[in-house]
């Protein structure tokens, strides 16, 4: 029961947080937490992760639904056995974010993002070499938006790996 809980939980938590984006944020507005780590903005991502195939809208969707409906099958299989909680925690986010970030792409045609972060220079100053290819990185991570599912989907994945090599 616990495990439905958390894939529910998970996707009401990001479908409150992307209606409330989508309502009271304008596409240009920012806002900043943690003095300018996290940065608040609405980004609508018509593709994949990182918009890739974001011309193929409908192949996305459908992939992410397959997807979505096969993971579902594993799950549903996996909850009536004993055991396997790492595994089972892990469907389950993987789950309530591959079910959030589809219904978005079903119902809207785009995934809401709305968090990126913003990191300091992390190279010492002393060594002059490493510090451009850094900066480069560092502000290409800053460009990526994320939400909540895709955290969930992260996190479920490596729980997925680690409660599969723990058998």
């Amino acid at each position: 029961m616990i495990y439905i809980v958390t894939l529910m939980s998970l996707f009401v938590a990001d479908s409150i947080i992307k209606y409330g984006i989508e309502k009271h944020l304008r596409p240009e507005e920012t806002r900043q937490l943690l003095h300018g780590r996290v940065v608040i903005r609405k980004y609508h991502n018509t593709g994949a992760m990182l918009d890739i195939a974001a011309a193929r809208q409908s192949a996305v969707a459908l992939v992410s639904l397959v997807f979505s409906a096969f993971m579902t099958g594993i799950f549903v299989a996996t909850l009536g056995t004993k055991g396997k909680r790492t595994f089972k925690l892990g469907l389950a986010l993987l789950l309530g974010g591959a079910y959030s970030n589809t219904y978005d792409r079903l119902r809207r045609r785009y995934v809401v993002d709305y968090l990126s972060f913003r990191f300091r220079d992390c190279v010492s100053l002393h060594n002059k070499d490493e510090k451009k290819p850094m900066i480069r990185f560092q502000r290409r991570l800053e460009q990526i938006v994320f939400n909540i599912s895709d955290f969930g989907i992260i996190i479920g994945s490596l729980l997925i790996t680690a409660g599969g090599l723990k058998q």
